[in-house]
């Protein structure tokens, strides 16, 4: 596309966007500073329309943008195998929601593509309901909290108070951080180099990509201290229109004390609260069924009781669930992958890995064993 028909299509989209008033946030969220600038019209819709918890992710890097021809819903997704893997939901007014599914569903399909919507939540879903072209599975839960009354639930959680008040005694310290002062800040690069390093899968991308340092202009960012040394981080991105906050990621230092990333987690909650935020999404727990389940093939629900009964080695799901389940959430979410097509296929699992993976899941694999079998190595040799 030449540089004339690119200017074309954006001063389209910039006319549109004008018409509906997209161009600065909406009055009823106020939890951006007032300084923030919308140079970015992809920023500018989730800003404005951001619903799904994960809506601001589409921003991150290796997620492809798709625009609907009025230019007021963008959808943020990325190709693997002939299947175009949507990172949630499109991000469009509400009223807008089955059109814009419409008008994309009809591109990936002139492009030969399949489409499946994955971490989708309730309002996709219940749109979708009964359609004879769509099948879809729970494939986690979504905990969810109202940030203010996290110091009642504090009071009533012993072993909580015990985590914090251990983390503090160890002199973990913990404090926000302006976006400008995070921007990749070093000591943060190396806790999150020294912290991918203990985990037993290569980074992975798509809805829990690592590299967020690099762009923190809408998030805030949590930093635990001991002494000198930063032992651990939080970021946390905006979801708009529910007038809160996502923990897309706690990273812990692996020297850091016990505590510290309930202490992160305490601190941001309560500061949330303070400038007036309403709702904090903890995270998806893959594999969760605490949402309960749908009927699906006999196949895929043994592949999802293989993978919750023996991936632990690589990702602790069980693990994660009961992290997140340590802060009481007041309900979890059913998080659903929604694919165009009548039975959800292995075609479709696997394109979701591979999302993932950012590439081929085998090759990820592989790359995990080796990972593990040096890690197994270390501890044999007391490293």
């Amino acid at each position: 596309m030449g540089w004339g028909t690119e200017a074309r299509r954006e001063a389209r989209l910039h006319a549109a966007r004008m018409a509906r008033g997209i161009p600065s946030p909406p009055d009823t969220y106020r939890l951006l500073p007032p300084t923030t600038t919308l140079a970015n019209p992809a920023r500018s819709l989730v800003l404005h329309y951001g619903h799904h918890p994960s809506a601001y992710q589409i921003l991150n890097p290796g997620i492809a943008i798709w625009w609907a021809a009025e230019g007021d819903a963008i959808v943020g997704y990325t190709d693997h195998g002939r299947v175009r893997v949507v990172a949630g939901e499109p991000v469009c007014p509400a009223e807008r929601l089955g059109a814009v599914v419409e008008e994309f569903e009809a591109a990936a399909g002139v492009a030969g593509l399949r489409v499946c919507y994955l971490a989708a939540e309730a309002r996709l879903a219940d749109l979708l309901r009964g359609s004879p072209h769509h099948s879809r599975v729970v494939l986690g839960a979504h905990p969810v909290l109202d940030p203010h009354g996290w110091p009642a639930r504090l009071a009533h959680h012993a072993s909580m108070r015990q985590q914090l008040n251990r983390a503090r005694n160890k002199g973990v310290e913990v404090a926000e951080w302006p976006p400008e002062r995070a921007t990749r800040h070093p000591e943060l690069e190396r806790c999150m180099e020294a912290w991918l390093a203990s985990r037993g899968l290569p980074p992975l991308h798509f809805l829990v990509e690592t590299d967020t340092l690099g762009a923190l202009e809408d998030r805030r960012v949590f930093v635990a201290r001991r002494r000198d040394d930063v032992v651990g981080f939080l970021v946390a991105s905006p979801v708009p229109l529910r007038r809160g906050w996502l923990l897309e990621q706690i990273v812990r230092h692996p020297r850091a004390p016990n505590g510290t990333a309930e202490l992160m987690a305490d601190t941001a909650f309560r500061r949330f609260a303070s400038t007036g935020a309403e709702y904090v999404a903890l995270g998806v727990a893959p594999l969760s069924e605490r949402a309960g389940t749908d009927a699906m093939a006999p196949w895929l629900r043994h592949v999802l009781a293989w993978q919750r009964a023996h991936g632990r080695r690589f990702y602790n799901f069980a693990g994660l669930e009961a992290f997140k389940a340590k802060f009481a959430p007041d309900r979890w979410e059913p998080v659903y992958a929604i694919s165009l097509e009548p039975t959800f296929s292995f075609r479709t699992l696997w394109a979701i890995a591979a999302a993932y993976c950012g590439g081929s899941p085998l090759l990820t694999g592989i790359k995990a064993f080796g990972l593990a079998v040096r890690q197994e190595v270390r501890w044999a040799v007391g490293g």
